[in-house]
């Protein structure tokens, strides 16, 4: 398992660090926040791959870090003699037996640490250190890559050339599923795997000599014919025969159906939950890597759950899990203990989020917790008719909607406070959180979640008893009976408070959209006040 992530001047990391969950690691963020890149970078280092290809073939100088970049330019403008960009990706493992061979102290942390490890480094080449101090005199933010060399090794500082069988590795991306030639490479990898070396041989040998029967079937009399022009320069006959070299091997050849349909033709979303079923289903004495971006892409909600229910079963022992995910189902349902949180460079764990928490989100999968997780400041209401009623104080006060100043309003709809407030905690959120009191003290309410609340940064509002039970009442209560019958084109003779009750949301929606002015109930008024300070 990698127990530690370093990454040094690659694309969004100018230096970055990472201790990951043992098995599953649920990686969230918003857009360019580094999920993808984080996936790639670890991908990098344990295949010496991008897109299925070697490192030095898709080499590319937007790879490096732009900031490093630019202060390398800067200062070697000004005279200084600085070193040349550099780009470092170290992958630190438990020390397990099978791995001693990656066993050493050739690493950057401090002080050195002796254990099994890799790194890909993309270094300037010595041998075209000439042309790159000519190249220093009059620098650019474009590197100039072709005097750029890739060095992948372990820390027993051994050059890798080919990836170490205790570092198989699948890499599932569903969000563009590659099958325009049948089989992608990382499919190859994965069903190799599957098979035992006698099985490999046997088709090998197979496949050959069906090629070679060729030669002496359907092209035999072709050869015969064409054998007698004299086309070669010393009258030889020319024949043609099928390529027996390795890039003709029945690897590229052979390609999986499903149902009896080319699996290049399967949807895509068939396609992803082949891959990840097949690299999830190796033998549990391997160390395997799992990397899935958005599992949920192409799926229904359906076969998303199908997916999920066979990726949890299939979970072995050894293997460990990297899945990025931009759905609350999938967060919700493979554990929000196992969050990692991209923002700004880095990664945020959720540590100590107590089992019931995790379980409780869990048996409730639909709900938007990545909404929580994705956001700056939040206000939790219990539901929608709070939320459209805040809305509209929150844009009497400030002039604006709370989304445009980076606050999310979320429903509770009913779940626990207590839940919603650990997590908030436990992610270190700004957060308003209101409630009704339901006749009871709010002081006895407030003490019931104490341990989650933080002066100045996670506050709970609640109205007063005497000034209502809820919110309808709280309303009555600040702006008077025959103001809220105005505002909600409730006639006299109706029973305003049954009517409210009756149409919570239809309510709100009135009071959101009427031009007249409305006196906020205390608590909302406090928790605006104080979530745009």
């Amino acid at each position: 398992m990698i127990t530690k992530i370093k990454i040094h001047g690659y694309r969004i990391y100018k230096d970055f660090e990472l201790e990951p969950n043992q098995k599953l690691n649920l990686i969230v963020g918003a857009n360019e926040s580094g999920k993808s890149t984080l996936m790639e970078a670890i991908a990098l280092a344990l295949t010496g791959r991008v897109n299925g290809r070697r490192v030095s073939e898709e080499l590319n100088p937007y790879w490096f870090n732009t900031t490093l970049v630019e202060e390398f330019v800067w200062k070697r403008n000004n005279g200084e003699r600085v070193a040349f960009p550099e780009i470092s990706i170290e992958l630190f493992f438990e020390g397990r037996d099978d791995l001693q061979q990656l066993c050493g102290a050739i690493n950057t942390e401090i002080p050195t640490k002796a254990c099994p490890g890799i790194s890909m480094s993309i270094l300037p080449n010595p041998d075209y250190a000439d042309d790159l101090d000519n190249w220093a005199r009059n620098p650019s933010p474009i590197l100039p890559i072709e005097y750029y060399m890739d060095d992948w090794r372990s820390f027993a500082d051994s050059k890798i050339t080919i990836r170490p069988k205790q570092l198989a590795t699948a890499i599932i991306d569903s969000r563009t599923v590659r099958s325009t030639s049948g089989v992608d490479y990382h499919l190859r990898e994965i069903l190799g795997d599957h098979l035992k070396p006698s099985e490999r041989a046997d088709i090998s040998l197979t496949y050959r000599q069906v090629k070679a029967s060729m030669s002496d079937g359907a092209l035999k009399t072709v050869n015969e014919r064409i054998g007698k022009l004299h086309a070669s320069l010393h009258d030889r006959p020319i024949s043609l025969a099928m390529d027996q070299s390795t890039r003709t091997s029945w690897e590229s050849s052979v390609t999986p159906h499903v149902n009896k349909v080319p699996f290049s033709m399967s949807g895509q979303g068939q396609q992803a939950a082949i891959k990840i079923s097949l690299a999830m289903n190796k033998h549990s004495d391997q160390a395997n890597f799992v990397m899935v971006e958005e599992p949920e892409n192409h799926l229904t909600h359906t076969s998303l759950t199908t997916l999920l229910s066979r990726m949890e079963s299939l979970a072995g022992e050894q293997q460990q899990l990297f899945v990025t995910t931009h759905s609350s189902f999938v967060l919700n349902r493979l554990g929000l203990g196992s969050l990692l949180l991209m923002g700004r460079g880095e990664a945020h764990t959720v540590l100590g989020l107590s089992k019931d928490t995790v379980s409780y989100f869990q048996k409730l999968p639909g709900y938007d917790t990545l909404r929580i997780v994705l956001a700056d400041k939040i206000v939790l209401v219990e539901g929608s008719s709070d939320e459209i009623v805040f809305e509209r104080i929150f844009r009497d006060i400030h002039g604006k909607k709370p989304m445009e100043c980076g606050i999310d309003v979320l429903s509770m709809r009913g779940l626990s406070l207590k839940h919603c407030l650990e997590l908030c905690a436990k992610l270190d959120k700004t957060v308003a959180a209101l409630r009704d009191n339901d006749g009871i003290d709010p002081v006895e309410l407030r003490t019931q979640v104490q341990v989650w609340l933080s002066n100045g940064r996670r506050e709970l509002f609640i109205g007063k008893v005497e000034d209502g039970e809820t919110l309808e009442p709280q309303l009555v209560h600040f702006n008077g009976e025959a103001v809220l019958r105005q505002i909600l084109n409730v006639d006299a003779r109706a029973d305003l408070s049954k009517w409210m009750k009756r149409e919570k949301t239809e309510g709100a929606l009135r009071i959101a959209e009427s031009q007249q002015q409305i006196i906020p109930p205390e608590y909302m008024l406090a928790a605006a006040k104080f979530i745009h300070g």
